[in-house]
Order: C-alpha cells, then sequence, then structure tokens
C-alpha cells in the first residue's frame, strides 16, 4: 500500500474526531433522520476535516443498496433533454440516490453495452428514454430482476413503468394548429425515426391529422435533420430552396424548428407572413428567438420530477407494480404561425 493510500480517512477516524462511535458515523450517512441533527452537524464536519469517501463497494458487497440510478439517454449533446436530466437528477438526490448518466448516440446496441456496464456499478434501477429499445436490453432488465422506467414516452400498455407524454398526439396537435389557421401545403421536417419511438409517434400522429383533412404532403416536402440545428437549417435550405415550396413547416422538435427558421430568415422570408413554422417540446429559448416559436409544450421538468420521485420510491419500496403516468400537451402560439 502507498503512503498515500495509508493516509486516507477511514471511519474510524472519522468517528474518533466526531467524538462518536462508527455506528453513529455510519447510520449518519445511512439513515440521517435518525441521528440528532447536532450530531450529524460534528460528523460532517469531521468528513470534510479529513477527506473522507465511504467505500460504496464494501456496501455493495453486504447487500445493500449503492444509492445509485443508471440514467441512458440518447444524447447529451443538445437541449431535448436536459430539462428532464435535470429534475429527475434533482428528485433522486432528494431522496439520497446519485445518478449516473451514459449517451448510446441513437444507437440500441449501444444502449444494451451502456446498461451492461452500469449493472457492473451495480445500481439500484435503470431509467431509460423512450419505450423503444432492444430486445437483448429488455430480457437483460428481465434476467437482473433490476426495477427500470422509460421516461419522455407514455404507452398504456407499456411493459415497463412510463412517464411521459403521448407523442401520437403531440404530432397531432402540431397539424391540427396548422391546419386551423388554413394551411394545407404543409412541408414536414423530423429526425430518424430509427430507434427512435418520440420520432415515430410524432410523425404518425401528425401525417393521420393531415390525411383526415385529405393533405397529402408532397415527397419534395419532406426532408429528415438530425438534432442539429446547422443540419437542420441545411435541410430546410433544400426544401425552401426548390421551385415551389410549402406555406408551413411542421418541424419534429424544437431544435430542428430554429434551423427552419434561421433557413427562413436566411432566403428572405418573412416569418409567419410568408412561411408559418410550428415546433414540438417547447425547449428553453423557444419562447426567446424572434419570432417566438409557436411550439407544442411538452412539461419535461414535470416527466423528470414525477419520474424521478416514483422511481426513488419503487427502488426504496421494493414496489414491483408498472407505473404509467401521462402528461398533459399544450399548443403554445407564438409568433411564427399565422393564418393564410
Amino acid at each position: 500500500m502507498t503512503d498515500k493510500n495509508k493516509r486516507k480517512a477511514d471511519i474510524i477516524a472519522v468517528a474518533k474526531a466526531a467524538n462518536v462511535s462508527p455506528s453513529t458515523v455510519s447510520r449518519t450517512f445511512n439513515h440521517p433522520e435518525l441521528v440528532n441533527p447536532a450530531t450529524r452537524k460534528k460528523i460532517t464536519r469531521a468528513v470534510e476535516r479529513l477527506g473522507y469517501i465511504r467505500n460504496r463497494t464494501a456496501q455493495v458487497m453486504h447487500g445493500r443498496r449503492s444509492a445509485t440510478i443508471g440514467l441512458i439517454v440518447p444524447t447529451i449533446d443538445h437541449a431535448i433533454f436536459a430539462e428532464v436530466i435535470q429534475s429527475f437528477s434533482d428528485a433522486v438526490d432528494a431522496a439520497g440516490f446519485t445518478l449516473l448518466i451514459a449517451s448510446h448516440g441513437y444507437d440500441l446496441e449501444r444502449e444494451h453495452a451502456m446498461m451492461r456496464k452500469l449493472l457492473e456499478h451495480r445500481v439500484d434501477g435503470i431509467a431509460l428514454i423512450g419505450l423503444e429499445h432492444s430486445e437483448a436490453s429488455f430480457q437483460l432488465i428481465e434476467q437482473q430482476g433490476i426495477p427500470a422506467i422509460a421516461i419522455w414516452n407514455h404507452d398504456e400498455d407499456s411493459a415497463m413503468s412510463c412517464v411521459g407524454a403521448n407523442n401520437i398526439q403531440a404530432g397531432r396537435l402540431a397539424a391540427e394548429h396548422l391546419l386551423e389557421l388554413g394551411h394545407r401545403e404543409i412541408g414536414l421536417i423530423f429526425p430518424s425515426v430509427a430507434g427512435n419511438d418520440r420520432a415515430a409517434g410524432r410523425l404518425n400522429g401528425a401525417l393521420a391529422a393531415l390525411r383526415k383533412q385529405g393533405v397529402n404532403v408532397r415527397e419534395t416536402w419532406r426532408s429528415e435533420a438530425p438534432y442539429s440545428i446547422a443540419q437542420a437549417k441545411l435541410a430546410a435550405l433544400d426544401l425552401l430552396g426548390s421551385e415551389t415550396r410549402p406555406g408551413a413547416l411542421l418541424c419534429g422538435n424544437d431544435v430542428i424548428a430554429h434551423g427552419a427558421l434561421f433557413a427562413a430568415q436566411n432566403l428572405g422570408l418573412r416569418v409567419p407572413d410568408d412561411l408559418s413554422i410550428i415546433g414540438i417540446g417547447d425547449f428553453k429559448g423557444s419562447e426567446d428567438i424572434e419570432p417566438g416559436l409557436t411550439t407544442i409544450r411538452i412539461p419535461a421538468q414535470s416527466i423528470g420530477q414525477i419520474a424521478g420521485e416514483r422511481f426513488a420510491q419503487i427502488i426504496t419500496e421494493g414496489d414491483e407494480n408498472i407505473f404509467r403516468f401521462c402528461c398533459d400537451l399544450a399548443c403554445v402560439v407564438r409568433g411564427t404561425t399565422a393564418a393564410v
């Protein structure tokens, strides 16, 4: 053992510095509500002074919870999931859990690999984005008997607990808003639906609403863009730069809608006079751009908070019942849409 390792404080040193028993130190970490506040304060000061870090691995080896939750998201590169991740993290932190985050880049095979790595760290539960995952991932969750929850999507028949929105309804609401304004020449810019049930649901909902009113979207008015403002702008420039262009764009999320707005402005189009644009999500910044983006609000903060609070409860209480919660959606009308 190196001199550096020898100098690391252990629970005995903390107890001695705080003039309490080692069991009281342990209780302060695991059940702080059972320890006198003044005693907790003394122990906290001793922990900070000595730089003590408790050994979670040893706790897990003795059959105790690791007090960690694994969250696997498609991306942390954009604002799409930032709000839901933050509120989920705050909720599980308040319940005494630490969040470990991994990203799979919209690759469900990589998601399965990330899940295995988190399970190697003995997380107490796995949180995933959406309800579309590989069969191997579902099988691993069942084999390990670990609590799991899906965030962002809701399905009343889901095989696992879920907290989220009905994305089919989100797409339908966006299309219905444009139709109510009299638009019939409508273009679509969506992300790839491969491994992305959120995008697939929104696209299917929008197309169903348009077909119901006899509106068929031209193939040349359909485009695909990833979760990137820059690439969405390029896709919109190509779509809007053709000889005939739509009078409205329905975008699969606010990130793409931002890119479409910048493309329209680059082409000298007046929004909403020459072109209406609607997004889905109502992410931070959508209200502040000029003009403010009309969008379908998905309550990300509420979704994250409800999912975090309920998941912590499921893990702590060992509740094996499937929990499903669907959040309400709303069409937020701002400055990027107008009647024909």
